[in-house]
């Protein structure tokens, strides 16, 4: 008696011709699903949401119970979005996690099992992460203006969203924390440890600007400007303290090549170096 055996045909993950194939799309979508899946995800972004526009208005009901109306180089727009510098705390954290969370219980390996090109998956994240975090800050940094505005009205320090720069803040604000977050996420692929990516993130955005204080402003006012945080924050109207800020959107280009910079040496690490 002769058995007869057929073969049989399995799934392709890869570039073959049977089975699902790995495209971006797929993987965004997946990247997604897990994004969300998150119970840090929703805690954190709210968080983000509470601290940006509480303390927004906090600092608007102080400007307008104070007789000497805005503090140097701040304005009626500027106040009320003050809360932008601190939720970025929250959205760093989360860009962070986003990456190493994953290395950190080892479902990493099977990220990269499914997708052994490497590069999509990297892409997925960002790209919803950026998405999520642009328009959940987008919403509250409209909320934040209108309720900061509100407060500063009563003594007539108000400013309206068709005044000049006040839409770009408003907007400049989300993006701001985007590519904030998007920066953290690249330091956590770069370190791949979320103790090492935190502390790394919370150094460049907030202990750095404020030390160059102690330093002579002679030397300062050349290079001061063009840290992160700095260089960005002239987006939501004010100077915040810089000598010689850059114009808006000379400023959030240099943000951006920071985080393009990181962003691309993560992709060579990932690409180079196993799980």
């Amino acid at each position: 008696m002769t058995t007869v055996l057929t073969p049989t045909t399995t799934p392709s993950t890869g570039n073959g011709s049977t089975g699902l194939r790995v495209t971006q799309v797929r993987v965004l979508f997946s990247e997604w699903t897990k994004f969300r899946s998150l119970r840090s995800t929703v805690s954190t972004l709210l968080i983000a949401v509470v601290v940006m526009i509480g303390l927004g208005a906090m600092f608007a009901a102080i400007t307008a119970s104070q007789a000497t109306g805005f503090e140097p180089g701040a304005t009626a727009i500027s106040t009320s979005l003050t809360g932008t510098f601190f939720a970025q705390l929250a959205i760093g954290v989360l860009g962070v996690l986003l990456i190493t969370g994953e290395y950190s219980t080892g479902m990493i390996r099977s990220s990269l099992t499914v997708v052994p090109s490497r590069l999509p998956m990297l892409w997925g994240k960002l790209a919803v992460f950026a998405g999520t975090v642009f328009l959940t800050m987008l919403a509250a940094s409209f909320t934040s203006f209108f309720v900061g505005q509100a407060l500063l009205s009563g003594h007539h320090l108000d400013a309206s969203l068709s005044d000049p720069g006040a839409l770009r803040a408003v907007f400049g604000a989300a993006l701001y924390l985007t590519v904030a977050g998007l920066t953290a996420t690249a330091i956590g692929a770069l370190l791949r440890n979320t103790a090492g990516a935190i502390t790394t993130f919370v150094a460049v955005f907030f202990v750095f600007p404020p030390l160059t204080n102690l330093l002579p402003t002679s030397l300062t006012d050349h290079f001061v400007q063009y840290l992160p945080s700095n260089a960005g924050a002239v987006l939501l109207d004010g100077t915040f303290g810089v000598a010689n800020p850059l114009t808006p959107w000379t400023g959030f280009t240099v943000m951006c090549g920071y985080a393009v910079v990181l962003i691309g040496l993560a992709a060579w690490r990932l690409c180079r170096v196993d799980a």
